[in-house]
């Protein structure tokens, strides 16, 4: 996912000419210098961006973020020419995260509880950070690295709900944009109530995973199971491109996309 380069390495067997000048195998005490502070600087300015998006959603202000960091918003923009590529930076392993719950739900003997598990987890890491809340629920093309994780995580999850599915304990018409659609409207609820109900989206959560469960089928007993009443059909789930769209546009709106 991560594309590696390597340094041309000079030939061994050949000699230069008389008179030509090699270029130095290694930058001098001033260059190393200069390079070690603009590593320092970067590291600062992604960590202070970590928090910060954290705390205040992908919208805080850059000059909050340079400021924060000890550096100028001028070196900011040097390291991170665009908004979306300090996003990526400060979130990618938020991200890596998210893959990584899909992938223990994949893992997890029983299909609704790998199902159940993964979206609690998902909406966990919502809780916890307002910028990967922000991100979960738009684009961010200018990043190949975020995107492909994003991709990795999404193929995961489809793969857990069809497991979940096939076991029949999740609602037959259930599709990936409805997950999309409940963290979009989780992020709604922790934003209402973080300060004074900061555990209030665990109810939503749980009423909405009810929401999803054919579990539940009302029977008489054990002996003479009645049979299951059909399921209420849903109202038709949004199509991708919808979705898509709709998450470009928020991207557009938090400063990490092209305005229209």
């Amino acid at each position: 996912m991560i594309l590696m380069t390597v340094r041309d390495q000079p030939g061994s067997g050949v000699a230069g000419a008389a008179g030509d000048r090699a270029e130095p195998s290694a930058c001098g005490p001033e260059e190393r210098r200069l390079r070690a502070d603009a590593a320092r600087n970067r590291d600062a300015i992604v960590a202070v961006a970590r928090d910060v998006f954290a705390e205040h959603g992908l919208e805080a202000p850059l000059e909050a973020i340079a400021a924060r960091a000890g550096v100028g918003i001028a070196t900011l923009y040097r390291r991170f020419p665009t908004r979306e590529k300090l996003v990526a930076a400060a979130l990618v392993d938020k991200v890596a995260a998210y893959v990584e719950a899909a992938r223990q739900a994949l893992a997890t003997p029983d299909p609704w509880d790998g199902f159940a598990g993964v979206v609690e987890r998902i909406c966990e890491l919502q809780a916890g950070d307002r910028g990967l809340s922000d991100l979960l629920s738009m684009t961010l093309s200018a990043d190949e690295r975020v995107e492909e994780l994003r991709r990795t995580a999404n193929d995961l999850l489809i793969a857990v709900i069809d497991r979940a599915k096939a076991a029949g304990t999740l609602r037959e018409d259930f599709v990936g944009e409805d997950l999309v659609l409940l963290l979009i409207a989780t992020a709604a609820v922790m934003h209402v109530t973080r300060a004074d109900a900061p555990e209030a989206w665990r109810r939503f959560v749980a009423l909405a995973l009810d929401s999803f469960s054919t579990r539940g089928s009302p029977q008489t007993g054990p002996a003479q199971p009645e049979p299951a009443q059909p399921e209420p059909a849903l109202p038709d789930p949004p199509s991708t491109a919808q979705m898509t769209r709709a998450m470009i546009r928020l991207a557009r709106e938090r400063g990490c996309g092209e305005r229209a």
